[in-house]
């Protein structure tokens, strides 16, 4: 089997990455990501995964390197990023309680031995339902919203005030699952 990298710090997506009952490496990317959505929050997301992958790929010889990024779009080209303090975690997170977002993925699988690329895009909806100040202070001192694409977890306490969501589960955690599954068979390793 093809040695697999992760191109990623996240804690989350260690877990996820498990799941595949693959053996893969960690090797965290070292790029100044692009936070500036200027055609669109699918391209943000792919660009910012295909430059993590590039940066860490250029250390192997072979391998697969899968890069991600994931950001919470609430509306009007507003994208809510990892909060830089838990007073611009609970601001976000009031706003992302008010109405539905979406949660897009950009995945890349980058062959670092031909250079071959793949690249993809995953959404969910998401609906939260409302929470009063005191909870949500609560609620950040039981998870630090600072690690977190729009200061929120589905895959912990954040599920108590997640009732529904449309999409893939796993992209909301940070790492959509089936469509990751997808882009690796076209590089001949197969999970199941």
């Amino acid at each position: 089997m093809k040695r697999i990298i992760l191109a990623s710090q996240s804690p989350q997506r260690r877990k996820l990455m498990k799941i595949l009952g693959i053996p893969f490496e960690v090797r965290p990317a070292r790029v100044e990501e692009v936070s500036r959505m200027t055609k669109g929050c699918a391209h943000l997301v792919k660009v910012n995964a295909l430059l993590k992958a590039r940066e860490v790929a250029g250390h192997y010889g072979d391998g697969l390197v899968i890069g991600t990024d994931t950001v919470v779009y609430l509306s009007k080209g507003r994208i809510v990023l990892k909060p830089k303090d838990l007073k611009e975690a609970k601001k976000n997170l009031k706003e992302l309680m008010a109405r539905p977002h979406w949660v897009y993925s950009g995945v890349a699988v980058i062959d670092a031995a031909t250079g071959r690329e793949e690249v993809g895009v995953e959404r969910t909806k998401v609906f939260m339902t409302g929470l009063s100040d005191k909870q949500i202070d609560r609620y950040h001192r039981m998870v630090s919203p600072l690690d977190k694409a729009g200061g929120f977890d589905i895959e912990g306490r954040g599920a108590l005030f997640i009732p529904r969501i449309e999409g893939c589960y796993f992209n909301v955690v940070g790492l959509p699952l089936a469509k990751l599954v997808v882009m690796l068979k076209k590089f001949g390793v197969s999970v199941l």
